[in-house]
């Protein structure tokens, strides 16, 4: 089978390395790629904005599969424009990326089909929302509506914070984005992250992470896109996933169908665990970035004809074998991150992979022959374990065996877990 990938970061690294131990891949192509997954695939200049052109380049190399890494070509339609020329895409439509191109839109569909989540309002503008905030009082959460890399979410735990959310996102912090702003209710637990594959009518569940989200150690200080995570999430217990996916992927699967946008892909829904059960954060209709690096790690079946399944609807016929092995993932990050950093550094070295242990490549490049640091999450250094803290020790290790002086890490990814296995 020939396969694309679209994307470029630290998840399209993981997904790259899984798809290329598949016996039935031929070629492996990667647009826009970067150097990591080009040791497992060959990187391609197509200008995945154009769609016309990723057509092009699937036509001329008899491409069988299209795999979408990232959000913003499924919210810009690219699934549609592959699937209207009859080539099978992994990745949800326009219409069902919604899901994670509007919060509003989720909300609505989890009123509509009694999917828990925590009580919210819309608005268009400034003083209805700070209006809203100051009647319900702190701890509240402010999100801008649209698509944010993952910055656009303040949890205010006084007033003058959530007011301050909702200039940022009607003076332009976040782009259009911030157009329109969600406020809704602080639910209070522990977070974990969910995934399940969806071909519109069959639903195959994954596994359970808890990414670390706020930049540094003890989760402190400014949200990022995630400094780091771990699967299994010991949170999700047996009976807390069966609830899940009963009270709220299987709703919201009937839904979209229901509501005529049927979701083909991966739900990844971002959960409270609340002392009345699982509650819905937000979905995303890709895989984390880290959470995916962690999954790949733990996942025995080839991902090949299981993302093939739900692209055809032929999720029925497949089933996903995973380690009772933890796994756990560290972000390195360049120094200043989420705010502003040096970009083009030098990394002088990174450890060779072992087995259970890689670091994937998320914001690097090559320029004259050199490997630097161009994003604001650059590697991540994943490991495997017997217990979370023996992954904890081996993915750390990794880290310090980095050659980069412009990085960063938390060092404490994976305590809540830790913390558990001590007790």
């Amino acid at each position: 089978m020939k396969v694309l990938l679209i994307g470029s970061g630290g998840r399209e690294h993981a997904l790259a390395w899984k798809i290329a131990q598949s016996p039935l891949l031929s070629k492996l192509y990667a647009a826009p790629g970067n150097p990591g997954i080009a040791e497992h695939a060959e990187l391609v200049l197509v200008n995945v904005e154009n769609h016309d052109a990723v057509i092009r380049f699937c036509k001329e190399n008899l491409i069988d599969f299209v795999v979408v890494g990232p959000e913003a070509p499924l919210v810009a339609g690219l699934a549609d424009t592959l699937r209207a020329e009859g080539i099978a895409v992994f990745g949800p439509s326009a219409a069902a990326a919604q899901l994670e191109g509007s919060k509003g839109f989720t909300k609505d569909i989890c009123a509509k089909f009694n999917i828990p989540t925590g009580a919210y309002q819309r608005f268009n503008n400034a003083p209805k929302a700070k209006a809203y905030v100051r009647e319900q009082g702190a701890p509240i959460v402010i999100k801008a509506d649209g698509l944010a890399a993952g910055k656009g979410v303040t949890v205010a735990m006084t007033v003058e914070e959530a007011l301050a959310a909702i200039d940022d996102c009607f003076e332009g912090a976040f782009g259009a984005a911030g157009a329109e702003v969600v406020v809704e209710a602080f639910l209070d637990g522990e977070e974990a992250s969910f995934f399940c594959l969806s071909d519109g009518k069959t639903l195959l569940p994954l596994a359970t992470a808890q990414d670390h989200k706020r930049v540094g150690d003890g989760d402190t200080g400014p949200n990022t896109g995630g400094m780091g995570a771990y699967s299994p999430a010991p949170v999700m217990t047996p009976e807390m996933v069966e609830r899940t996916m009963k009270e709220i992927i299987e709703p919201t699967m009937r839904g979209m169908a229901e509501s005529g946008m049927p979701f083909s892909g991966v739900f990844f829904a971002g959960l409270m665990i609340t002392a009345k059960g699982p509650e819905l954060i937000e979905y995303n209709v890709r895989f984390g970035d880290p959470e995916c690096q962690v999954l790949m790690m733990r996942l025995k079946s080839d991902l090949l004809p299981i993302l093939y399944a739900s692209a055809t609807g032929t999720l029925d016929q497949v089933s996903a074998e995973w380690s009772d092995d933890p796994a756990l993932t560290v972000v390195l990050a360049s120094k200043g991150y989420p705010g502003s950093y040096a970009k083009n550094t030098q990394i002088t070295s990174i450890p060779d992979a072992s087995k259970g242990a890689k670091v994937f490549h998320a914001g690097t490049a090559v320029q004259d022959g050199k490997l630097v640091a161009t994003g604001g999450r650059v590697l991540n250094a994943t490991a495997t374990g017997k217990t979370v803290a023996e992954a904890q020790a081996a993915a750390y290790a990794l880290v310090d065996a980095v050659s980069w002086d412009n990085g960063f890490s938390r060092r404490d990814i994976g305590w809540q877990a830790i913390a558990r296995e001590k007790a």
